[in-house]
């Protein structure tokens, strides 16, 4: 529980059904992760049961409807699950963010009912899922994609590589970008669902990495990969607006991601500065610190505000796309500062790794980098701006 308790406003006032779910969330991840988190990121490998947990509560199908087998939820939920996981640890978030911002919002929106009678079942209760645009020349620039698609009459083959692909260690299934035809250029960008035993498809190196280090993120290779004509999600050519409709969903996921990790660097140093003392008293006790700490909790609460508007302001189905784009470019620049101070207020305490917020700071950095970096967002909320 946060040791500051916000006052109620229309976009933090939860429903009891809301309530309910933060709370099941936020006593799992404190009493099944946080005993974990050290070990998890020392080793940079999940625990398996944790993600099977994921699925036993219901976290991994919270925007598919009851009768496909899901939670028949909201965005603002699955945000809400987001944010207490990270709390405890970004690398458990993750797996509940890309499997549900992603996979789960972009075949619930562009499958057709075979593909969702098929799949959305499975993804609700026991498959994971991972999202597959990037590449090493297709980063900021998503569509210089070289993955080639080949219609071979009764399937597709898809050759090329996969970069930067979270969850892709333990995922059984995929969606991937290939360019179908590249004479039209980013119009040939064309979706496919794939399942991990596709002939063809293979997992590569896991990266090494400064944060999250307990999320998977794979290379995946593509050799002849065999795709049922069934398989091509949306129509052929229309996989870039596939990609970035998703994406803007997938922002706000990473705003309340990097929420959560503020929160729980904030609160680790709100306890560690009522214990250290200093000069004959507590740290906390000092104005200068005081300071810092309500300056850190100001900018938190306006992230929050902000990913909870972007959250319910898609669940109304108004547009969505600045709002998205201004909390996940505001909510990871406030983490880095807010994770940043909080190391500092630990001293030299906080430059280790036996204390909590090294791995927080370490965790935060991710956010002004994936789904889009700052400069990214910048651009987006700037063409928003300027068309007003």
């Amino acid at each position: 529980m946060s040791d500051v308790t916000a006052a109620a406003s229309p976009l933090t006032t939860l429903s009891e059904e809301e309530e309910m779910l933060r709370e099941a969330v936020r006593e799992f991840a404190e009493s099944a992760i946080a005993p974990h988190v050290h070990d998890m990121d020392e080793a940079s490998k999940f625990h398996p049961d944790i993600i099977s947990s994921f699925f036993e509560m219901g976290l991994m199908g919270i925007e598919i409807p009851e009768q496909r087998g899901g939670a028949g939820g909201s965005i603002f939920m699955a945000m809400l699950a987001i944010e207490e996981l990270a709390r405890v640890d970004a690398s458990a978030a993750i797996y509940v963010d890309v499997h549900n911002t992603l996979v789960n919002n972009a075949v619930l929106r562009w499958g057709t009912d075979e593909q969702l009678d098929r799949y959305c079942p499975r993804l609700a209760s026991d498959m994971l899922g991972a999202f597959a645009l990037s590449e090493p020349g297709a980063g900021s620039d998503a569509f210089a994609l070289t993955t080639k698609a080949e219609d071979k009459g009764g399937h597709w083959e898809l050759t090329g590589r996969k970069f930067w692909v979270t969850n892709g260690a333990e995922a059984e299934f995929f969606i991937v970008f290939a360019n179908a035809d590249f004479d039209k250029g980013y119009k040939g960008i064309t979706a496919f669902l794939i399942k991990r035993d596709f002939e063809g498809f293979s997992v590569g190196k896991r990266e090494s990495k400064l944060g999250i280090r307990a999320s998977s993120t794979t290379e995946l290779i593509l050799e002849g990969c065999r795709v049922p004509q069934e398989n091509v999600f949306g129509p052929v050519g229309q996989g870039y607006k596939i990609a970035m409709a998703t994406l803007n969903e997938g922002r706000i996921g990473i705003g309340a991601q990097m929420v959560g990790v503020a929160r729980g660097a904030l609160d680790a140093a709100i306890r560690y500065t009522k214990e250290r003392e200093q000069f004959g008293k507590p740290i906390a006790e000092f104005q200068a610190v005081q300071f810092q700490l309500a300056q850190m909790d100001t900018e938190l609460e306006a992230a929050r505000l902000m990913v909870y508007n972007a959250a319910r302001t898609k669940d109304a189905g108004q547009p969505f796309l600045r709002e998205a784009a201004m909390a996940k470019l505001y909510s990871s620049q406030m983490a880095d500062r807010v994770t940043s101070q909080c190391v500092e207020l630990f001293g030299g305490y906080g430059y280790s790794r036996e204390y909590p917020v090294e791995k927080f700071y370490r965790d935060a950095k991710i956010g002004t980098i994936y789904e889009g970096t700052s400069n990214m967002q910048l651009q987006t909320i700037a063409k928003q701006l300027l068309r007003a």
